[in-house]
């Protein structure tokens, strides 16, 4: 009599599943995850932080905060980081500009994400000239420098109109845009290459031959076996709009100021070490 051997059922795994265990598994991926929680957990608390630490407002002036020459002074207990040279806390204002870059980096990666994947998936399912004319408007959008086609958008709508008949205005949501503007490309391209390898499958095969539409196969075959690369990608794009928001600011085309800014907080603090070693030089010309 030959022996039964015990079986146990199979549980299939979506690509969505399969994603979440390997990053489970990978350590340096998931001390990564922890460390943007606490960067995030840090912005979204800031205004509850400052207030347990007695930290000021991040634009709150303080004259008496600078030396008897008006001068920022360095850290101390009632400043953690020192002061700017108006007497703004540094530390207060290290804490908002996360939240402004954040918040930046998210909605900007959202909008990019919602157009890239809805035109490349269009693109990469029905191709021909429909793929053409999406793929080359793509092309052209990366031949340009991408900072420098950033700069220019900026500073084109830097002004007090703004862009679209003043629907952009200079500030915040004129970066949110402009990221958004050059980054969809790059989704548009990832998602179309992926659609175009997904709808030769089997599975959607079987979704024509049931007799399901274009759009059921699109958002409800396709999609989803899009979601695990589109989390993956947003994880690189997320800190590479970050990079963007802070060149812009420090270059003067992105978040205006009062608003704290980190981009806008380096370009200061290199103004301060220029000046500073000007006056160092000059002195050094009287000795």
């Amino acid at each position: 009599m030959e022996s039964q051997v015990p079986t146990s059922d199979i549980a299939a795994r979506s690509p969505l599943q399969l994603f979440l265990r390997r990053f489970r598994e990978d350590r340096v991926a998931v001390a990564a995850a922890w460390f943007i929680v606490i960067l995030i957990a840090l912005a979204v608390l800031s205004p509850v932080i400052r207030s347990l630490v007695g930290a000021p407002d991040p634009n709150a002036q303080n004259p008496n905060a600078l030396d008897v020459f008006g001068t920022p002074t360095g850290p101390s207990s009632d400043h953690w980081f020192g002061v700017d040279p108006l007497g703004r806390d540094v530390f207060s204002r290290v804490l908002a500009g996360a939240a402004v870059s954040l918040q930046v980096a998210f909605i900007a990666t959202g909008i990019s994400l919602v157009i890239g994947t809805a035109l490349g998936m269009i693109a990469g399912y029905y191709r021909g000239w429909v793929d053409t004319g999406i793929s080359r408007g793509v092309d052209v959008l990366l031949a340009f420098p991408v900072l420098l086609l950033a700069l220019g958008l900026a500073a084109a709508c830097s002004g007090v109109d703004g862009c679209l008949n003043g629907l952009i205005q200079p500030g915040k949501w004129l970066v949110i845009f402009v990221i958004a503007f050059v980054n969809w490309t790059y989704v548009a391209r990832l998602v179309r290459g992926q659609t175009l390898s997904l709808r030769e499958k089997e599975f959607v095969e079987a979704a024509r031959a049931m007799g399901s539409s274009n759009r059921r196969i699109i958002f409800g075959e396709i999609l989803p076996n899009l979601v695990a690369p589109i989390i993956v990608y947003a994880t690189l794009l997320i800190p590479t709009n970050i990079l963007f928001e802070a060149a812009l600011s420090f270059l003067g085309v992105g978040v205006q100021a009062p608003q704290a800014s980190w981009g806008q907080m380096i370009s200061d603090a290199t103004d301060r070490t220029a000046k500073f070693k000007v006056i160092c030089d000059r002195r050094d010309l009287f000795h």
